[in-house]
């Protein structure tokens, strides 16, 4: 009973019952009628909080949501290739640099013979292509929300 939809809804039927004498709560000993009053007034009490809970996690979210914006913007500026991430932006540490270091040198060569055979090879294209479709298909919580019909709105 400490759920407040379940009290709310419990309320709800309280107050709709017909207030005839033969009604349920007109039956009722006059204590119980007394405590059935101040359940009313703890759900009462209870829904101004919840209220008040709601308020302050609206408020934290729009708090955050500015803070997120910049990093979202960015995000889509490198996705879309309309901005060119800076060394120190694309530069990313490993979990694994321990044995990143031991194999340096051959990594360092192989790097090198794959941005010669990559340049030769490969176009540039702008941004990241079918960024979010890859984002959907490979994120198993979102994967089984993809339709057909979705994908070249994704790839788009």
């Amino acid at each position: 009973m400490q759920n407040p939809r379940v009290l709310a809804a419990l309320q709800e039927r309280l107050d709709n019952v017909p207030h005839t004498p033969s009604s349920y709560i007109e039956t009722l000993p006059k204590a119980v009628k007394r405590r059935i009053n101040a359940l009313k007034q703890l759900q009462v009490r209870c829904a101004h909080i919840e209220a008040k809970f709601y308020e302050e996690v609206h408020d934290l979210e729009r708090k955050y949501a500015a803070l997120y914006q910049p990093l979202f913007d960015k995000r889509r500026e490198f996705i879309t290739g309309d901005v060119e991430p800076t060394d120190a932006e694309s530069e990313w540490h490993s979990e694994n640099e321990e044995e990143e270091k031991l194999a340096g040198d051959m990594k360092s060569k192989v790097v090198v013979t794959e941005k010669a055979a990559a340049t030769a090879e490969e176009p540039d294209p702008k941004g990241i292509p079918e960024f979010w479709f890859t984002i959907f298909r490979n994120v198993d919580m979102l994967s089984e929300l993809v339709q057909e019909y979705d994908e070249p709105i994704l790839k788009h």
